[in-house]
C-alpha cells in the first residue's frame, strides 16, 4: 500500500516552495479558504494521476509569473522499499520519473499510486454533462485496468482523426470502413468495463449513502450508452449520413452516461443540497471501496471540505463509517480546526496538524 512520506511542492498554483513530512494515517489542513488547502490536495493527485482533479489546462496550474511547475514525493511502497516520483511540467510538456528513471508513457504511472479524492467541485458529477461523469469512470477505471487506459487512449485519437475527416469534408467511405472497424474492439472494451463499474457501484453506493444519510430516501444509478443495443460498426453505418451532415461523429462511447436518480427522479432535480451532497460523498466512497477491493489495499483518500453542507448527524455518521472501516493514509481540510481536531482526535492519535496560509503549511500540535 503506497503512503507518502514527504511531498516537495513548488510553483504549484499560490504554493512557491513547500516541503511537508505526512503521517502514515490522517493528516488534517485547517485554513481559510483560499489559503491553499486544496491546492496541496491537488498537488498530491497531480503526482498520482499525472494531472490536476479539476478540469482546467495545466497552465492555470503555474504559480502567478511562472511558466511550470513541479511535485515530488517520497512513498513507502507495498514492498517494504521506498520510492520517490517526479513530475515537472513546463511550456506544455510533462517529465515524470520514478526513482531517477523517466517513464517512456505517462499512462505507464497511472494506477502505481492509487488515489481518490471527494471536494466540493464533484458537484459537477450532479449538475453538469456527461462528460464529468466519464471523467469519473475513467479516473477509476484507469487506475485499475492498463488495458482500460489504453483502450480510452486509443478510442479518443482514432475519434478525433475521425471527427477531422468529417469536418474537412475529406471523410470517403472506405476511409471510414477502416477507423470504424479499428475503433470498434475498443469501444467494447470501454463498454464493458463501464457497465461492470456501474453493476459494482449500485449496491456499494445505495450502502453508504443509507450510513451517510441515514435512510429513507432510495439512490440509483444507471448506465446509458448507445452500445447497450448494437455494435460501434453497425451503430456507425445507422448514423453515417447523419455524420457527414453534422461534419462530426454523432454516436458512440464517447455519449456514455450515467443517471443518478433518488426515489425514481434524477438526483439533481428531485434531490436537496444536503441529499446531493450525501449522494456524492457516497459515490466517492464507494469508488475508493471497489478500489480498495481491486488491489487488495486501500488507495490514499483526499477528502476537501467534505463537511460543509453536511449536518453534524451525517457528519458523526461519516467519519464513523471512516473509523469502522479498513481505511489508509487520509488527507482532510476543513475551515474548522476545531471541528476537526474534534472529530480526528476520536479516530486516532496518529495524525498530523497543519495550517495553510498563503500557500504555506505550519505543522502544529
Amino acid at each position: 500500500m503506497p503512503v507518502l512520506k514527504k511531498i516537495v511542492v513548488r510553483d504549484f498554483r499560490n504554493i512557491e516552495l513547500q516541503e511537508l513530512d505526512f503521517s502514515p494515517n490522517v493528516n488534517c489542513i485547517s485554513g481559510n479558504n483560499g489559503e491553499g488547502k486544496t491546492n496541496l490536495l491537488d498537488a498530491i493527485y497531480y503526482l498520482s494521476m499525472t494531472k490536476s482533479a479539476f478540469p482546467a489546462p495545466d497552465k492555470y496550474n503555474f504559480r502567478y509569473g511562472t511558466d511550470g511547475f513541479t511535485v515530488g514525493g517520497t512513498y513507502a511502497m507495498e514492498n517494504g522499499l521506498e520510492s520517490r516520483f517526479s513530475i515537472q511540467v513546463k511550456e506544455g510538456e510533462k517529465k515524470l520519473v520514478r526513482d531517477e528513471k523517466p517513464y517512456t508513457r505517462l499512462g505507464e504511472h497511472i494506477g502505481v499510486l492509487p488515489v481518490v479524492m471527494v471536494s466540493p467541485g464533484d458537484g459537477a458529477l450532479v449538475s453538469d454533462s456527461g462528460e464529468e461523469r466519464r471523467r469519473l469512470a475513467n479516473a477509476v477505471l484507469s487506475q485499475m485496468d492498463a488495458e482500460y487506459l489504453a483502450a480510452v487512449q486509443g478510442y479518443t485519437r482514432l475519434l478525433a482523426q475521425r471527427n477531422k475527416m468529417l469536418k474537412e469534408y475529406q471523410a470517403e467511405a472506405s476511409f471510414l470502413d477502416v477507423l470504424d472497424q479499428k475503433m470498434a474492439p475498443l469501444a467494447a472494451k470501454i463498454y464493458e468495463n463501464r457497465r461492470q463499474f456501474a453493476l459494482d457501484l449500485q449496491p456499494v453506493v445505495t450502502e453508504y449513502y443509507r450510513l451517510i444519510s441515514g435512510g429513507g430516501e432510495t439512490v440509483s444509478i444507471e448506465y446509458k450508452s448507445d452500445l447497450a443495443s448494437a455494435s460501434l460498426t453497425d451503430i456507425f453505418a445507422a448514423h453515417r449520413e447523419r455524420d457527414f451532415s453534422l461534419r462530426y461523429t454523432s454516436s458512440g462511447v464517447q455519449r456514455d452516461d450515467f443517471l443518478f436518480t433518488m426515489d425514481g427522479h434524477p438526483i439533481r432535480r428531485a434531490g436537496s443540497q444536503g441529499q446531493q451532497k450525501s449522494f456524492l460523498v457516497a459515490l466517492k466512497f464507494a469508488q475508493y471501496e471497489i478500489m480498495k477491493r481491486s488491489y487488495g489495499f486501500a488507495p490514499i483518500l483526499l477528502l476537501d471540505d467534505v463537511f460543509d453542507k453536511l449536518d453534524l448527524g451525517r457528519i458523526s455518521n461519516l467519519i464513523s463509517m471512516v473509523a469502522g472501516a479498513d481505511f489508509g493514509q487520509i488527507f482532510i481540510t476543513d475551515t474548522d480546526r476545531a471541528r476537526l481536531s474534534g472529530i480526528v482526535d476520536h479516530i486516532t492519535q496518529d495524525r498530523a496538524y497543519y495550517v495553510a496560509q498563503n500557500g504555506t503549511f505550519s505543522r502544529v500540535e
